[in-house]
């Protein structure tokens, strides 16, 4: 009970003007607190796989990662695949999609008509009214003719499938709420528009120029991407702007690109100091110049993800907004001058001191090094709870499925194509899709999505059989689930 009062005396102190001056009506009220159902889950997730690796041999379940463990441990997912809206954490976590709706399968890659989109094809489906559950017939490359508008309660669910998204405009979220946008690869977008596009199956609308970005969340809240692939945009790879929240970005393999995601419309623009996004488990891998994130004001939780480059730097923001990094690794480039982490954009330093910025756990790798400001609101807040943030020692274990799944990473410049060239993708599709597996027999499928069970088993270390470890483990679980504290040390993992 003592915790608990001086975790919430600390928030009400630090934090408590934001509480009371709400800016958006779907933002969250206690922000920390979602932050530590983040590392709580974490940790439960990293305690159960310690616990069961000393029996089983399909690794590709208990990999630690919450969000993973929740829908790839179920043999039977592809039955049951609208358990995955039950998996996301942080600011995103209640983003429902399609959940109870009917499932739509896209069996038509084409985009001829925006206005009046065929029957079967992804335009078709993500203007209904009513909730869907969005899959695929099989492996497939959309070329939009513009901006691909997505209403309400929709979930795109590439799994099982190689789908790619790419050409004009790309996804665009606008004024809309529940959207789950997930496993596929997004890339190559454009600016496109000055033409009627559909909207819903009772609106259609002009739309003039768009800025070409992968995915744009535009006055939108509850949004989770997990487990896509996005590079070589025009503008940004996902953008966030105009009051949007609730948001999560997970598992996704960011590559080639210069401004990769901005969070925030303009400095000032006041209400989007109710943005709140989590990005956890992410890889931001080669040929990224800058913005992962960019932010302007909000609350931006980034935990447990994997900067492998930048050539400017990797977190920035304008207009004091909240940044909360833990437990990841970031590996600065080999120039001496931008080794930073952070950069504070366009602000003198006597502006930007009070900002609230701070690093847990995070691992800087080849001189790397993060500039906090702010308060010190870390360190009441270790006082105030027995929660520490997981530390960047199990990023690899973390992100090792960052991307889309069952497709090979490919950090070369044809990972704008899946890991091929266009030549090799026109001639393998010919018809732009090809049929998926029967689902008669999950093992086959099962096969095609992940890879084999003995592949995955094999590229792990042989687990410790000892009853000691095992027994540890378990009395840790217990604690972390009961209590709801998180594990103190990675060498608890270890012993």
């Amino acid at each position: 009970m003592r915790n608990f009062l001086l975790f919430r005396g600390g928030l009400d102190r630090v934090t408590g003007a934001t509480f009371n001056n709400l800016t958006l009506p779907h933002q969250h009220p206690f922000p920390e607190s979602v932050v530590q159902e983040v590392k709580r889950r974490v940790n439960e997730s990293i305690a159960r796989r310690q616990i069961f690796d000393t029996t089983v041999t399909n690794y590709e379940c208990l990999t630690g990662n919450p969000i993973d463990d929740c829908w790839r441990c179920d043999p039977n997912w592809v039955n049951n695949r609208q358990q995955l809206a039950d998996c996301a954490i942080g600011f995103g976590h209640g983003a429902v999609g399609g959940k109870g709706g009917r499932y739509y399968l896209v069996s038509d890659p084409s985009d001829y008509d925006t206005v009046n989109p065929n029957p079967g094809t992804l335009r078709h489906a993500v203007i209904q009214d009513e909730p869907l559950w969005i899959t695929f017939a099989g492996d497939m490359i959309i070329t939009l003719k513009h901006e691909l508008m997505i209403n309400n309660y929709k979930t795109i669910d590439g799994r099982g499938a190689n789908v790619h998204v790419t050409g004009g405009g790309c996804i665009t979220l606008q004024y809309v709420t529940n959207v789950i946008i997930h496993n596929i690869h997004v890339y190559n977008c454009v600016p496109s528009g000055n033409s009627n596009i559909r909207q819903s199956t009772t609106q259609v609308g002009w739309r003039g120029m768009s800025d070409g970005d992968g995915i744009s969340i535009y006055s939108s809240r509850n949004i989770w991407i997990d487990h896509c692939a996005l590079s070589h945009c025009t503008d940004g790879l996902i953008d966030a702007i105009m009051g949007s929240t609730a948001i999560t970005i997970s598992n996704s393999y960011f590559t080639h690109h210069d401004k990769v995601m901005l969070l925030g419309h303009d400095d000032r623009y006041v209400p989007d100091v109710g943005m709140q996004v989590t990005i956890a488990f992410n890889h931001f891998g080669e040929g990224l110049v800058q913005r992962m994130p960019r932010c302007r004001r909000g609350y931006i939780h980034v935990v447990n993800n994997d900067f492998t480059e930048w050539q400017m730097y990797a977190i920035g923001g304008s207009a004091n907004p909240t940044i909360n990094s833990q437990g990841n690794r970031f590996t600065a480039p080999e120039d001496p001058n931008a080794k930073e982490v952070t950069k504070r954009v366009d602000v003198d330093e006597r502006d930007w001191t009070q900002w609230n910025w701070r690093t847990e756990g995070d691992e800087m790798v080849n001189g790397a090094y993060f500039v906090p400001s702010g308060d010190g609101l870390s360190n009441q807040y270790a006082l105030a709870s027995s929660m520490e943030p997981k530390s960047a020692f199990f990023i690899d274990q973390l992100t090792m499925n960052a991307g889309v799944i069952g497709v090979p990473r490919d950090n070369n410049m044809a990972m704008s194509y899946g890991g091929r060239t266009r030549a090799t993708i026109a001639s393998n599709q010919s018809g732009s899709v090809r049929p998926a597996k029967s689902n008669d027999g999950d093992g086959d499928f099962l096969e095609k999505v992940f890879g084999s069970v003995a592949s995955a088993g094999s590229s792990s270390p042989p687990p410790s059989s000892s009853t000691t470890t095992t027994l540890f483990s378990l009395l840790i679980l217990y604690i972390t689930i009961n209590n709801g504290a998180l594990l103190t040390s990675p060498l608890s993992l270890l012993l």
